[in-house]
């Protein structure tokens, strides 16, 4: 295996139109899966060539989610799993980059072209594709992912359709920081509960990837939202943020259902959810009529419990747990909704891309590291020691490149749970 020059990954020696035959990229192999310093390895790749509605990127910039935590780890599954045909996984699901090369079929991208990248794929020859959606198709995937040719080399192969214009006035690492969760929230809210103005809205992890974002498109169509936070700190931002009040949840560690609790114990949290209920609606001035889920088993029976009659909890994930258990009697005799959602098809990207390049919603980014530092931001993420949305530097040689207009960029700050 040939040494490369994580140095220099900025020259790839060729020009928009012409695909250099090797690039440097961080691969996962299934024999080495384990701590994610120990599974990224840096190794020498062959450039994929685009098959047809197929376009190849040259990344300047990649976003780091926990989902490739999991693919160094090889858990809760492998991702080879996913894509048995590829014995390597170059993961990366967030990227901004320029359209390097476009295969048969394409007509709406050309090289030379800035684009920021959403990760949903789906056969062009699904039925659900057209007219559905494709998140309901059965070849659905997270590219980067569950597919290999992710964002942590110089250049990564996308389906056209997951192509959007680069905000013109973002950063390349700006822009590469929030298709994942922005994307997945604007479905959540916008699409699936049909939010509007007047809405009261609770969000679980208001200061993390999601919960930013939830917070902001709330403040945009008018609703009210109080976030649930882990510190001041945190709390202050999702007030700069827009919302209307937050919950330290350390104040309620009792509400939070570990599994296995006995009847004594499950009456005491019982009634700490109740109290926790209390305060969202002291702040909002009524219950919520939509719950923003993501934390799963720890959070989801008080979700239930103080969601309003009537009122709808969405949920894309489960951090804390994906077996839940909770009271139903509060869902079916107050005829309350659960609503599963996951990311987001290529219409709603775009519409979502759109609040961002008009300024109404911005990313908010903690660190930027270079090409250098992808295995170590995956492992401070599996450690829980970062505080907020990572950016790689690949083709861009330093920060702050890329911005072309003026606009509002990323809010910079300690974001998290």
């Amino acid at each position: 295996m040939a040494q490369i020059d994580v140095t220099n990954v900025t020259d790839v020696g060729t020009e928009p139109g012409t695909l250099p035959d090797t690039m440097a990229a961080w691969v996962i192999r299934q024999e080495r899966e384990g701590e994610p310093v120990d599974a990224f390895q840096v190794e020498e790749i062959e450039v994929p060539e685009p098959g047809a509605f197929e376009v190849i990127v040259r990344v300047m910039a990649a976003g780091v989610n926990y989902n490739n935590v999991w693919a160094a780890l090889g858990q809760p599954v492998s991702v080879f799993r996913y894509h048995p045909e590829d014995d390597h996984h170059i993961g990366g699901s967030d990227a901004s980059g320029i359209v390097w090369k476009v295969g048969a079929g394409v007509t709406r991208w050309k090289p030379g072209d800035e684009v920021v990248i959403h990760c949903n794929q789906a056969s062009y020859e699904d039925p659900e594709v057209h007219g559905l959606d494709p998140l309901a198709a059965p070849s659905q995937k997270i590219w980067g992912y569950e597919t290999s040719w992710g964002s942590f080399a110089q250049f990564t192969k996308v389906q056209a359709q997951q192509l959007l214009p680069k905000p013109k006035n973002l950063t390349w690492e700006e822009a590469a920081s929030y298709g994942l969760t922005y994307f997945t929230a604007y479905r959540m809210l916008i699409d699936q509960c049909e939010m509007q103005a007047g809405d009261k809205v609770l969000i679980w992890g208001a200061a993390g990837g999601l919960g930013v974002f939830a917070i902001q498109l709330c403040k945009l169509t008018g609703a009210q939202c109080v976030g649930v936070v882990s510190s001041k700190e945190k709390g202050e931002l999702v007030m700069q943020l827009g919302a209307d009040g937050y919950i330290d949840r350390n104040e309620y560690k009792g509400m939070m259902r570990r599994g296995g609790e006995t009847p004594d114990e499950e009456k005491a949290r019982f009634k700490e959810s109740r109290r926790f209920g209390a305060a969202v609606k002291e702040i909002l001035g009524d219950e919520p009529n939509i719950v923003f889920e993501h934390v799963g088993q720890a959070t989801f029976p008080t979700s239930v419990l103080v969601v309003k009659p009537f009122g709808k909890v969405v949920i894309c994930a489960g951090t804390t747990g994906y077996n839940l258990d909770f009271d139903v009697r509060y869902l079916w005799m107050r005829q309350k909704q659960i609503i599963g959602s996951h990311f987001a098809n290529a219409w709603e990207c775009n519409k979502a891309n759109e609040l961002i390049e008009q300024g109404h919603i911005r990313p908010v980014l903690w660190r930027t590291m270079g090409f250098d530092g992808v295995a170590e931001a995956h492992q401070l993420m599996k450690e829980n020691k970062h505080l907020g949305k990572i950016a790689i530097l690949v083709g861009a040689e330093k920060e702050g490149l890329g911005k072309t207009e003026e606009g509002p960029g990323a809010i910079y700050a300690e974001v998290g749970a």
